[in-house]
């Protein structure tokens, strides 16, 4: 049957992820004449088989195909014939044109005429007598849902027709739940199963149907649904309003919505007593541990045995996994049935039994005794604050906002009450990315009463709201310094919350990038006694890196080092972040990307999104610039999901520092436009030196010395490193080349006397790197110049930081060649050339080759190249000059494999054979 594939090949608007479904349907309907026509779809109850069918005939019925449908109803299977009489009852007219017994038969086993019962095999055989005169007419799709329901006269004779369908153009199609009995005889017939979304398409059906689902809610709606579409469709119903826009916290089982109920809960009611006690105790611990459910069984209140999950095996709603001793529900939605099938009283129960059993694992004993409270209760509301502490310490925000929000309901004093429900604010503000119902659990707290410790968790979760809504870094910073003066006049004691509310303030600080907002913190600090660690060289090297003491480096070290074991993502965030502008981002690597690739549903959002721009500056630091793209991509798709705008300029940053060095310098200036934008009306001025770093960048692209001098200088001017400006030492080179080169020599020299002075060189190798570049650059004599050049482009690990070592050699080698020193000269702008091209640092690179071809070099020329690259160049050129393979190697800093692998490559391009051969051919080659 030719199909119309105008009206036949795409998949129905409605239907999601079907395609390969449908394309298997439609090879059956067009099968050859000698093929086979039947089919059963097989899958678990809502997978989508119904929806299958009814795509089906509405794609058949479009292109000519006569439809004859049925479907099996359970109040059906003992009436007779019944099925069949749904199927055939569109062709009862035609059932005259039968001969007398298939005519008789027919309307006997039919109901259009009396007689005695016709024997089954003379139905059957009227039956396909029917269809196959139906069928010259119009191909004839036979559709049959909820087969097992039908009943059994009628099963047996569609079992019979089912096979004899070869070369009839009638095709039968049917859906029947996996693993479900019925009278229809399935042996010989194809079946192929109806699997679950994937998660894309599953996302996908849930914003088409329920377009208004914040992220967070898809999430667990397609995590809890495993792909099943009845699921995805109806869990959403079955939320209140709050729940589906964040404002609430949604339940550990999702409820299941009216026609979920329909599918699953007349199942687990028809179980005995026990098996339904037990299976609601498994339901709502969660681990599906057998030794906690026989301890449960053991209990008076329960009085069970594992031998009473039997029927539950049986009627396949559960599965027992001998090999770990686990009982698994067949699906999610099964452990929503057997929860939404009991009584609130007897949930409390299980979940005091489960308590009970529990007695040593504190959290889960935490969490099921709050449950099972219906009144104020403060030592399980402190249970339940502990356990908090432990969730988030590992990591899971949503656990520990859980437990915290539950203790705060059952607190019985009001500034307990106030106190964990504003902790818990602060946690999902912090981690989870979940603006609104932060600000909801900060109403609640505030409702409730207040104390310092509530005061400063609701000033730090309102400066989060604050910086992504207004922005205004001025009037947060109000906020929480108000709030920790207040706490600091009524009490000396430090505390966790203190401890956050400075963190917050510091951050402040460094976004605002300005000494008042710093003299602030320093005069609150200095109230305190001590401070944790991680305040303490955060505070010295983020916020003013110029100056930070050998000791913080000493302990930031030992902090980085222990974040090889480290599980809280605070930690990981906050140490890493303290190694960005003093090089130390390597050792906090591992850490932040095992955060970042930590469950979505750990509910670290924020955590993420802290990690990815340490990941991000590490990879362009270490030249792995298109890591770095592709990791701010994700992070501005992250952002997104959370609407964090604040994190947009961390990422476009980085993609814009790539841009500027590639030589996309319209793309760089044009970010650089928009930070500025944004910052300057919210007082962000540590975004605004970051656009001007882009600027500084973009100018050196486009070899525009004078505009890079001023931007430099618009950072650090000369001669000077400003507080608080981290910048200021990343852009020691940029400013003192560009005053060379701009005949700036005065600033060039103080600039260099400056950096020198304050030991930045001490801080890491790259800033040693930079200003050791620097100083060479403004060095007036030549002889000087070489030394200092020398000397930075000979300290250990500067291959870590391709990009500045490329920088100063290229400068060495410029150098060098104004002084006719051609030989080092020609080294020095190799080495330089080979990196960029590497980096794909375009502008870079062409001005490596200007200056190469200035010393008699020739590189990559329009013609006679053939064909080569210049990393093959350099290499043939100083075989040429009769160095081996090893010393090419050690010259441009190659693996001799490598300068092996090029030489194979280039003597086809030049049309020799031998090494002997190279000089002539290049000869031939730089004459052209």
């Amino acid at each position: 049957m030719s199909r119309d594939h105008h009206a036949y090949d795409r998949e129905p608007e409605n239907l999601v992820g079907r395609r390969q479904d449908l394309e298997l349907i439609d090879d059956l309907l067009d099968r050859p004449a000698d093929a086979p026509g039947a089919l059963l779809l097989s899958g678990e109850p809502g997978v989508g088989k119904t929806a299958l069918l009814n795509a089906v005939a509405q794609r058949a019925s479009a292109a000519g195909v006569r439809i004859l449908r049925a479907a099996g109803a359970e109040y059906e299977t003992d009436t007779t014939y019944s099925g069949l009489n749904q199927l055939l009852l569109p062709l009862h007219e035609e059932i005259e044109a039968l001969d007398d017994l298939y005519r008789q038969s027919l309307q006997v086993a039919l109901g259009f005429g009396t007689g005695p019962p016709p024997q089954r095999l003379v139905v059957a055989n009227a039956t396909l007598a029917l269809l196959r005169r139906a069928a010259v007419q119009q191909p004839l799709v036979l559709i049959v849902d909820d087969l097992p329901w039908i009943d059994r006269a009628s099963a047996m004779i569609l079992g019979l027709v089912a096979r004899r369908l070869t070369g009839t153009g009638i095709t039968f199609l049917a859906a029947a739940r996996a693993e479900s009995g019925g009278f229809f005889e399935r042996t010989g017939l194809p079946t192929h199963e109806v699997l679950p979304l994937d998660d894309r398409s599953a996302r996908q059906l849930v914003g088409f149907r329920h377009p208004g689902l914040v992220w967070s809610v898809v999430h667990r709606v397609v995590t809890a649904a495993r792909g099943n579409p009845l699921a995805l469709l109806e869990l959403p119903t079955a939320l209140t309003g709050p729940q589906r826009a964040a404002l609430e916290r949604l339940p550990e089982v999702l409820p299941l919505g009216q026609r979920l109920e329909a599918l699953f809960a007349a199942r687990v009611a028809g179980l005995p007593s026990a098996s339904r006690r037990l299976l609601l105790i498994a339901a709502l611990d969660g681990t599906g541990d057998l030794a906690v459910l026989q301890r449960a069984g053991e209990l008076p209140s329960v009085q069970a045995t594992l031998v009473d999950l039997g029927p539950a095996e049986q009627d396949d709603l559960v599965r027992i996994d001998e090999g770990d001793h686990r009982l698994r529900f067949r699906h999610p939605l099964i452990r929503s049935a057997v929860v939404g099938a009991s009584t609130a009283a007897e949930r409390r129960a299980a979940h005091c039994t489960i308590a009970e059993v529990l007695h040593d694992r504190l959290e889960r004993r935490a969490w099921h005794l709050g449950e099972a409270s219906v009144e104020p209760d403060e030592d399980v509301a402190a249970l339940l604050e502990r356990s908090a502490h432990m969730a988030s310490t590992r990591g899971d925000s949503y656990a520990a906002i859980r437990a915290l929000t539950r203790a705060g309901h059952l607190s019985p004093a009001v500034h307990d009450r106030a106190r964990r429900l504003a902790r818990a604010a602060f946690i999902g503000a912090d981690a989870t990315g979940e603006l609104v119902n932060a600000a909801h659990l900060l109403e609640d707290a505030r409702q409730a009463g207040s104390d310092d410790h509530a005061s400063l968790y609701s000033a730090a979760t309102t400066v989060h709201v604050m910086l992504n809504g207004t922005g205004d870094i001025d009037m947060a910073h109000h906020v929480i310094v108000s709030a920790i003066e207040e706490t600091l006049q009524r009490s000396d004691a430090y505390d966790p919350a203190l401890d956050e509310a400075l963190y917050v303030l510091m951050l402040l600080c460094h976004f605002g990038g300005r000494r008042e907002l710093w003299q602030a913190f320093h005069r609150v600090v200095a109230r305190l006694p001590a401070l944790p660690a991680v305040m303490r060289v955060s505070a010295a090297a983020l916020g003013d890196p110029a100056r930070v003491s050998v000791a913080a480096l000493r302990e930031l070290d030992e902090l980085l080092a222990g974040l090889a074991h480290e599980s809280d993502p605070t930690s990981v965030v906050r140490i890493g972040t303290s190694g960005v502008y003093v090089d130390r981002l390597s050792g906090a690597r591992d850490a932040a990307r095992r955060i970042w690739h930590q469950e979505r549903d750990a509910g670290l959002a924020v955590k993420k999104l802290g990690v990815l721009p340490l990941l991000c500056q590490d990879a362009f630091n270490t030249g792995r610039w298109d890591e770095t793209i592709r990791l701010a991509d994700h992070g501005l798709l992250l952002r997104e999901q959370v609407d964090y705008p604040f994190y947009t300029w961390y990422f476009r940053y980085e993609k814009a520092l790539v841009a500027a060095a590639r030589g996309d310098v319209g793309s760089a200036v044009e970010t650089a436009d928009a930070m500025t934008s944004w910052a300057v009306s919210r007082g962000a001025g540590q975004m605004m030196t970051a656009a001007t770093h882009i600027r500084v960048l973009s100018a050196f692209a486009d070899e525009d010395f004078e505009s890079a001098f001023r931007y430099a200088e618009a950072i650090s001017p000369a001669g000077t490193l400003p507080c608080y400006v981290p910048h200021a030492i990343w852009v020691v080179m940029d400013l003192v080349e560009a005053a060379v080169l701009t005949h700036r020599q005065a600033a060039a020299t103080v600039h260099v006397r400056a950096v020198q002075e304050a030991g930045i060189a001490n801080v890491s190798t790259r800033l040693a790197l930079l200003v050791g570049g620097a100083a060479a650059v403004a060095a007036t004599a030549d002889d000087e110049a070489t030394a200092l050049f020398e000397r930075a482009l000979s300290l250990p690990g500067i291959d870590d930081w391709p990009f500045e070592r490329a920088r100063v050699a290229l400068a060495f080698g410029e150098r060098l060649r104004k002084a006719k020193v051609t030989s080092a000269s020609r080294e020095a702008l190799l080495t330089a050339l080979h990196i960029f091209e590497e980096l794909g640092a375009r502008p870079w690179a062409d001005r490596a080759g200007r200056e190469l071809r200035a010393t008699g070099w020739a590189v990559a020329r329009e013609s006679g190249t053939a064909g080569l690259t210049p990393q093959e160049s350099e290499v043939v050129h100083l075989a040429a000059s009769g160095l081996t393979n090893k010393q090419i190697a050690e010259r441009l800093h190659l693996s001799p494999r490598t300068v092996s692998g090029h030489l194979y490559r280039v003597f086809p391009k030049l049309g020799i054979t031998t090494r002997a051969a190279l000089r002539d051919a290049l000869a031939d080659l730089d004459g052209q």
